[in-house]
This record gives C-alpha cells, structure tokens and sequence, in this order.
C-alpha cells in the first residue's frame, strides 16, 4: 500500500511538477489571508476567529479547573487583586528613603500611579488599570495610635512630603510601629519603601510598569533607585518579550539552517527547495491554529522555531542521497525517483513517530501545552506533505544544466571529505570492539539513572528572565529589603458540613490566637518574611486603646473586646480594608502570606510547614485551611506539568514502539530502534539533575516531544542497514556501506537540527535558551548514539537480527569481540 501511495504521488509530482507547486502555494496563502482577514477587517469577517493572544501562564490550568474555580471565588469575596509591587530604595543617604527630597518623590509617584487607568476596549464606559482606593503606599494608609485610655487616633501616615528631616523620620517611626507596615511598606533599616499598586486585570501589569519607568526616567542623580517586581509584572513582560523574541529567533534559525545546508550540499537552489518547506509549513500551521480559534498562548508562540527545523528533517535527506545518486545518473527524474523509492517508507514512519512524540502532549493536563504538541503534530504532517511533494516537483523545474557539479564525483562515495572518512573508521571501530561501546553505554545508563534520581522539580517566572534583566534585579534587591514580593494567600473557610452554620468565627479570641501561632510557625519556613492577618490588626488597635503600651500588644479575652476593636478599626480612612482579611460575616478569614522567593519548591515547602502545623494542632473551630494566589497556582500547574509529561512520554514510548514493531514487523527490531533513544534522553535528563539545573515547564515538555525527534536517526539506520544487508548477504560486509551515504545523511540531519535550534541561546527570555541548549543537545547526542550503539547491537545480536543470513566473513579482529 505504501509503495502504490508513494507511486503515484512521485508521479503526480514529476509528471505535473508545476501544478504541484502552484497548489502547495496557494493552499498556502488561502490559510494565511483566512487566519489574518478577521484581525485587518473585523466589521466584515467578525464571523471567522481573530487572533487571540494569551500570556497569562494561570490558563495553563484549564478554567474550570477546581484551584482556579476557588482561586477566583476567594479574590471576589475578599476584594484582592494582583499587584505590582514598586519599591524605592535609597543607600546613599544615612536616612535611607526617610530624607526630604525622596518622599517628596515618592509622595508624587504615588499620585502618578493613582492615575494609570485607560479605557476598556471590552467595556465602554469602563477604566483598567490600578485600582486607587486599595493602593498601599505610605500617603495612602492610616496612622493607628493612641489618643487617651479607650481611644484611637486614625490619621494619614503621610498625608503630604515632609519639610524636615524630623518629620521625615517620624514617619518611619509611625509606620514601623503598625505590623501590616513593617517590613511590608517601610524596610528595617529604612531604605527602602514600597508602593503596592493593584490591578483590575494583570495583564496591565506591563503597561503600567512601562508608565512608571518613563516616570522616574528623570530619578538618576538623586540617590533613589526604582525596582519594579512581582509575578504578574513578570509574568506579563515576559508575554510582550516572547513574541519579539519569535520574531527574531525563527529568521535566524531560518538562516543558520541554510548555512548548514550549504555546508553540505553547496547549492542554493536545492537547499532554497528545504527553505520553502520550512516557511510553509511553519506558515500553515500557525494559519490554522489561528482558523481553529485556539489562542496563540507561551508555549503556542514557539511552533514556527520548532517546525522549521523540523521541516527539513526529510529535505535533508532526500538531498543528501541525491547528492550522492545524482552523479551516477545525471538524469534528475532517474535520480529523484530512486531516492524516493528508498526513503519514502523511513520518512513516513519517522514523520508518523514524530507526530507521535509531539501528539502525546494531548494527554497532558495542561490546556496549553495540549495545542502546542497537536498543532506541532500538524506541522509535521504538513512538512512531510510538502517535501514528499513539492522537492521531487522543484528538483523537476530545474534545468539539468543547473545541476551541473552537483553531487560527489562518481567512483568516490565518500566524496573523499573529512566526515566521509571519519564516518568511515567509526564504522570500523564499533563493529570491531562492539563489546566495549556497549560497556560504556551501561555507564552512561548508570550515571544518568544517578542523575535522574537528583532531579529537581522547581519553576519561577520571574527567572524566566536572565539573571541582569531588571525585573529580576528588582526581584534580588526588594526581596533583600522587604518580608517578601511574593505574595500567597492561605483561606480559613469553614468545614463542608458546618457552612450553613451562623457563627462569627473570627471574631473568637481562641480562633484569633490560632491564626497568630499559625502565622508564627510560617514564618519559621525561612522564606516567609512577613505575614498579616486580622488577627495582627486586632492586636494593633488593642494595644492603642489600653494606650500604646508593648504589653498590650495581644489578642483580647473576649468576643465582645475583639468585636470593639474590629469597630474602631473601621473608623479610620480605609475600613474596606478589614474586609481583605475577614468576610463581613465573619465566617471567612484570609492571610496574607510574603514569600522571599517565588520558586515552586519554596511554596511548597510552605504548604508542607501549613500540613505539618494543622496536623499536630487541629483548629479550635470547624474550619479548613486553603491555599490561594499565583504562587500557589504555579505550583499546582507544575505538579500537573511534571505528571502529565511523564504519561505523555509514557504513551508517546508505546505508540513509536507500535510503529516501529509494525514498520520492521518485528518486535526485537522495534525494541532496537528505541534503545539510542532511550539512552539519550536518559543521559541528558541524568546531566539535568547531575548539574543542578531546574526540571522548569521547558525542561518538562522537552521530555516528551524529544523522544519523537529522537528516533528518526535509528529508523533511518535499521530500515537502510535492512535493505543493504539484504543485497550484501552479511552484516559486516554490510558495515562499509552502511557508514557511507546513509551514516552521512545522519549525521548532516542531526547538526542541521541541532544547529538549526542554536539560535535560541541568544534569546533574553531563558525558557528559550533552556529549549534551544537541550533541543540540540538531544538531537545531535540521539545521531551520535545512532551511530554507535545500534552497529554494536547489531553485531552482538546479527544472528537472531538476520536468521538464515550467510556467516560473515570473519577477521581476527571480530573473532576477538565475538563477531561471527
């Protein structure tokens, strides 16, 4: 069946070569104008689905998912946003940011940021942008003291700048006296000061930092220093930075692809061929995505640097044994139709195992990533499609004249180049000490099971970004001034049975105490800095109306006493700030939590401390304890990540298996073709651990999407060293030949996708630069372990490989290794 297909396609392609190309074009441009016409006129084409970008890495859960659904249900009933956390700092002054000149700066930043709002292209007659009445900034929150036995003063902290040093000092003193301020607002050492600003939508987070940078453009000869941080601002940035980060990287890999070619083949009319197929499919594939009404979403943005790499694959190789077949001939339709004979049935398997490898990302949990393996699935298809097709049709439009020099000269296999003759002793050296590779390749499997074994599941998106970006810059220096930018939110809500139950939970002092030993034990995890509850602003108001004294500083005896506190609390400027701690009935409780760090191991480390502390103190009421806010989000994608990843390998390994059983109709032969696999993507995870590096959301997906890429060097190999074996009678006679054209085509294969990923190391985002180290690293180490171990497996199992086989010539050499 696959000979009658390839028949009469290679037919269809040579005979009517023109209208083959003319069709891949303008299938083409017919998916490019449909993905791009609702986006340039939507009044007339708003029926078809406009472009839509998403960067928010919280749609790496699917909505309806259950933390989302209570992430979100928490955010209302607690009237929280996501913030952008600005932070001042001064360490030339002795009076840090408390002198005259920087509060007055920072006094007028504060109104500045209370103004960043814009219009809801969404909602007329709506503003988004910073959401002023809940802004935390120092002329924005109440001065809490004492005002005589039984009274509290309510007073703006900074109600305008300072006119002398004293003051400006005082309101230091003032605001470090009030726990929700210290270490939060106001640094220990008064440096620093910080500016919360939060969001109606976080996806504002990069235009209002980009407000604020211009604002303070003017700032640098006076001593303040400006730090922007915080998830969504990092977590948007990167969002913007991706796409220009695409839009340079897929040209560049474009080009380092066709120098590589050149390389190679010397021909810029053939390797042109290569380039088309590449820019089409990777052109198609993101017309469909967009046709299909899916989002073009983080992981999304990266199909084209994938695709066109992965484009070639087969363009390489038809050119490769054209290179070598042509001069032979000098006949291009002889030429072209033989080498389509011999490499039809390996490319469509290695075409079939990749979508395989790409496709098994469906079984993820992760909406995301789901879209990223089937459309990169697609793209495949669509690339084989293309190079089975379009090449031998372009290679017809040529004039022979232009093939002229073409290729190795006849009689000369190896082209007499420096990798024919190396590939060439290679060959030589594995058949001939088959035993020793195969010893080395256990070692390597036992390092890397070490390796495995060290690994560590960790991600942070502020360092998505490289080590001097500002953002995370701004992460190292406020997080060393303050209790923490990252903020997680832990919700007491009572039991599933007790809900219907009327009882103001929270006003009790038993329940008040809990949360303040809760509170303590957080802080004894080492990367909570600072945590606020209402329990800390019962504590505060208390203490100032039994008068200011530290003695005072506590939870009251009674209901009633905690009740009074909670009333004059009210009094002051911003009483809707009780309810980010309590629900009006007071049924509901929330902490903030301050995390020094946002990588996922540190929250998680928290949630084990939270585990540990309810397990060995259950509640003194009927309630639960939940976790909400991005951090946490972040953890609970990753966890799915790591375990939607292990089943996608898992399936995507049983699937190529299948294939590989059915293309060599052999079970042993199948098991063969995936042992170089195995090893190389063992021995890269092994290096991952071995160094320390992060199992990040690239690293994950790597694991599965690799295996596909990975195997199609070893179904090259077995299905030509089948075939030749079958003409040469012999394993070992069988070697030379072997490790003449087919090894070659290999090995350009393997460093024209490898280097063809390269171009992401000069990426400024690292998840790009991780993808490209480890794309190509997976890539060229599955070529080299092609070449070395399946010759020696193929020697040490030739007998049960080739049944009935005519003995190999034997040599002193083989006898040695057992080579018969």
């Amino acid at each position: 069946m696959a000979e009658k297909t390839e028949g009469s396609w290679l037919e269809f392609a040579t005979d009517r070569p023109r209208l083959t190309v003319w069709t891949m074009v303008v299938v083409t441009l017919m998916l490019v104008v449909l993905a791009a016409l609702p986006s340039v006129w939507p009044e007339r084409f708003g029926l078809l689905n406009p472009l839509t970008i998403d960067t928010d890495p919280e749609n790496m859960l699917s909505a309806d998912e259950p933390v989302r659904v209570f992430h979100d249900d928490m955010k209302k009933q607690f009237s929280l946003y996501d913030m952008v956390v600005v932070g001042v700092v001064n360490e030339s002054n002795p009076d840090g940011v408390f002198n005259v000149g920087s509060l007055r700066r920072i006094y007028e930043l504060t109104e500045f940021a209370s103004t960043l709002r814009w219009p809801d292209p969404d909602n007329p007659g709506r503003q988004e942008g910073v959401v002023e009445e809940d802004m935390l900034a120092l002329s924005r929150v109440d001065n809490i003291e004492q005002e005589g036995v039984g009274s509290v003063r309510f007073s703006w902290l900074m109600p305008e700048p300072p006119d002398t040093r004293n003051q400006a000092l005082a309101i230091l003193e003032r605001a470090q006296r009030i726990p929700l301020f210290d270490n939060t607002l106001v640094s220990a050492d008064g440096k620093a000061v910080a500016l919360y600003l939060p969001l109606t939508s976080k996806d504002m987070s990069y235009r209002v930092r980009e407000a604020l940078l211009d604002k303070v453009a003017g700032w640098k000869d006076t001593g303040d220093q400006v730090y922007i941080t915080g998830l969504p601002v990092a977590e948007d940035t990167f969002g913007v930075q991706m796409f220009y980060q695409m839009a340079i990287s897929a040209p560049l890999a474009m080009l380092v692809i066709f120098l590589a070619m050149w390389w190679f083949f010397r021909h810029v009319r053939l390797i042109t061929s290569a380039m088309i197929v590449a820019m089409v499919a990777a052109a198609s594939t993101m017309a469909l995505l967009v046709i299909s009404g899916s989002t073009v979403h983080i992981m999304s943005s990266m199909i084209p640097v994938f695709i066109m790499p992965i484009a070639v694959l087969d363009a390489v190789h038809i050119l490769s044994e054209f290179f070598d077949r042509y001069p032979q001939h000098r006949d291009r339709h002889r030429a072209i139709r033989e080498v389509m004979g011999i490499l039809f049935k390996p490319m469509l398997f290695t075409t079939l195992t990749t979508m395989a490898g790409f496709g098994s990302l469906a079984l993820t949990p992760i909406p995301p990533v789901q879209v990223f393996g089937i459309f990169i699935a697609i793209g495949v298809f669509l690339a084989w499609l293309c190079t089975v097709t379009f090449i031998p049709a372009y290679i017809m439009l040529m004039p022979e004249r232009r093939l002229t020099g073409f290729g190795h000269a006849v009689g000369d296999p190896d082209g007499n180049t420096v990798m024919g003759r190396w590939l060439r002793r290679l060959g030589e050296g594995v058949v001939g000490h088959a035993r020793a590779v195969l010893v080395v390749t256990m070692v390597v499997v036992v390092a890397a099971g070490y390796g495995i074994s060290q690994i560590r599941i960790n991600d942070n998106p502020v360092k998505w970004f490289e080590p001097e970006h500002p953002i995370r810059v701004a992460d190292r220096v406020l997080n060393e001034h303050f209790g923490g930018t990252y903020m997680a939110y832990l919700a007491l809500v009572p039991e599933a049975d007790d809900a219907a139950r009327p009882d103001e939970t929270f006003k009790r002092p038993e329940v008040l105490r809990y949360i303040a030993r809760l509170q303590q034990r957080l802080g004894e995890t080492g990367v909570v800095g600072k945590s606020n509850s209402v329990a800390d602003l019962v504590k505060t108001v208390h203490r100032e109306l039994l008068g200011g004294d530290a003695g005072a500083f506590r939870i009251p005896d009674s209901p009633a006493a905690v009740a009074q506190t909670l009333l004059t609390y009210q009094n002051g400027h911003r009483p809707q700030d009780l309810w980010h701690f309590v629900t009006p009935d007071y049924r509901r409780a929330s902490i903030w939590v301050q995390l020094t760090s946002g990588d996922n191991r540190d929250m998680s480390r928290v949630v084990q401390a939270l585990d540990d502390f309810i397990a060995a103190n259950p509640p003194p009421a009927s309630i639960q304890a939940r976790w909400f806010g991005l951090n946490y989000i972040n953890v609970v994608w990753q966890d799915k990540m790591v375990s939607g990843m292990a089943m996608a390998l898992f399936g995507s390994f049983v699937v190529v298996l299948l294939l590989m059983a059915v293309l060599f109709r052999s079970l042993l032969w199948g098991l063969l073709c995936m042992i170089p696999l195995t090893v190389t993507i063992g021995a890269i995870y092994g290096l991952i651990g071995i160094i320390g590096k992060n199992y990040d959301m690239p690293v994950a997906v790597l694991s599965a999407l690799s295996l596909g890429l990975a195997v199609d060097y070893a179904i090259h190999f077995l299905a030509r060293a089948r075939a030749i074996q079958a003409e040469t009678g012999s394993w070992r006679r069988s070697v030379a030949p072997m490790f003449g054209e087919p090894a070659r085509a290999i090995t350009r294969n393997a460093i024209v996708l490898g280097v063809g990923f390269l171009p992401l190391l000069a990426a400024p985002l690292v998840p790009y630069q991780t993808v490209g180290v480890f794309i190509a690293a997976i890539l060229l180490t599955a070529g080299l372990s092609t070449l070395l171990i399946l010759p020696a497996l193929v020697t040490l199992l030739q007998r049960w490989l080739f049944p009935g086989a005519h003995r190999a010539v034997p040599n002193p050499q083989n006898q040695e290794e057992g080579v018969q």
